[in-house]
């Protein structure tokens, strides 16, 4: 059992953000049914792949749903579809999506099916216009603001950190909605656009005032953090760290292990600085820096690390995706979260579940993505009713196929 064992969502969807929200509510215990082109949707082969083609980012994406591979192009593969969304019971009618949701798939066609549906649908825009993070960063203006300290070259992020966030928000999305329609019987469509949570969170981080309000445009300051101190050192052995100082206690622990408080002290009275408030930190962060780089300069991390773990200070380095893979604990089985899994067509990895551990429950192992079409059958079964007979033409007619 999983604290959202019951909850029945059906999932049409490509990208990122609606497949991670129906693969987080998976994971919390949900049924969640993604329904796919016979040939497969549009990132059933999106890279990152294997040497034979199989795409990780689809076993990435889809782990623990069940498969429905129909034609809807044909009427019948939209009835089924339909059908599916708006079936009957306390806890179906759920349904995600961010393909273009028009005719026999938009809201009133389905609602007119099941009053009480909750349809959560994700756009480009808030106009309906096409976007994904890769181009949401760039209008918005976070790429001119990333990179080193005095480049003019915009720089765009590697993660798809609104995708992220947006699969999220469809997350809470949901539960609220289906909060909702479990008070007052009603369901409801709820939209969002990709383009307006980046924008929102714009708001949030008080970018947005810092133009508004201080007429400042955010430069760009390498790997400093922006409002306090951190800062990138390179050590002895040419290994490079990242060290924050962004509380009080992290900076009085920085100072304490790199000995360098008489010359913080100095240079406070040198710039008529108080250091002790962050935002002095920051400004003053390359004079700190300058005190600071002979310390890293001069030790390995061999010894800065037990140094730095020892007083509890905030810091990391950096490292490849293959050398985190290889190094860190927590991307491994000695972290919970993590299982060694046998995903089809992929192999044997280690692959994570949930990161949240729900104290009323036992943490429920990762399950496999489903190959396309693997509960074709059982769907239409179980679900709407149909006999073997009727399952077998629809295949024989290519409406429907099994994996």
């Amino acid at each position: 059992m999983a604290i959202l064992s019951g909850l029945r969502v059906v999932e049409g969807s490509a990208f990122v953000a609606v497949p991670l929200a129906g693969m987080t509510l998976a994971q919390m215990g949900a049924d969640v049914i993604r329904f796919d082109r016979l040939q497969g949707g549009l990132d059933a082969r999106r890279w990152p792949v294997t040497q034979t083609g199989a795409s990780l980012f689809w076993a990435g994406m889809n782990k623990g749903k069940r498969s429905l591979a129909v034609d809807i192009g044909h009427p019948e593969g939209q009835e089924i579809v339909s059908a599916l969304i708006t079936a009957p019971g306390p806890d179906a009618g759920v349904f995600l999506t961010n393909l273009r949701a028009r005719g026999w798939m938009d809201y009133p066609a389905l609602q007119a099916r099941r009053s009480d549906l909750i349809m959560v649908s994700l756009t480009g825009t808030r106009r309906g216009e096409p976007a994904v993070d890769y181009t949401v960063n760039p209008s918005l203006g976070f790429p001119m603001a990333t990179g080193p300290e005095g480049s003019t070259e915009p720089v765009s992020h590697v993660l798809p950190a609104w995708d992220c966030i947006a699969g999220q928000m469809v997350v809470n999305t949901v539960l609220a909605a289906e909060r909702h329609r479990l008070r007052t019987g009603a369901g409801q469509l709820a939209e969002l656009s990709l383009k307006d949570v980046a924008a929102a969170m714009l708001g949030h981080l008080g970018i947005i005032g810092e133009v508004a309000v201080n007429g400042v445009d955010r430069a760009k300051a390498g790997n400093a953090l922006y409002g306090a101190y951190g800062q990138d050192f390179t050590l002895a052995c040419g290994r490079r760290i990242m060290v924050i100082g962004l509380t009080d206690r992290q900076w009085r622990g920085l100072v304490k292990v790199t000995g360098t408080g008489d010359a913080m002290e100095a240079l406070s009275r040198r710039l008529g600085l108080d250091l002790t408030e962050e935002g002095n930190r920051w400004l003053a962060r390359h004079d700190i820096g300058a005190v600071l780089r002979p310390w890293f300069a001069a030790h390995s991390l061999a010894e800065v690390a037990p140094l730095f773990d020892g007083a509890s200070l905030t810091w990391a380095p950096f490292r490849s995706f293959a050398e985190a893979v290889a190094q860190d604990p927590d991307l491994s089985t000695d972290n919970p979260m993590f299982s060694l899994m046998d995903q089809p067509g992929v192999g044997h990895l280690p692959v994570p579940g949930s990161p949240v551990s729900f104290g009323a429950f036992d943490r429920v192992a990762p399950a496999p993505a489903p190959l396309l079409g693997q509960h074709s059958e059982a769907i239409l079964a179980d679900i709407l009713g149909l006999g073997a007979g009727q399952i077998g033409a629809l295949m024989d007619r290519g409406v429907v196929a099994g994996p």
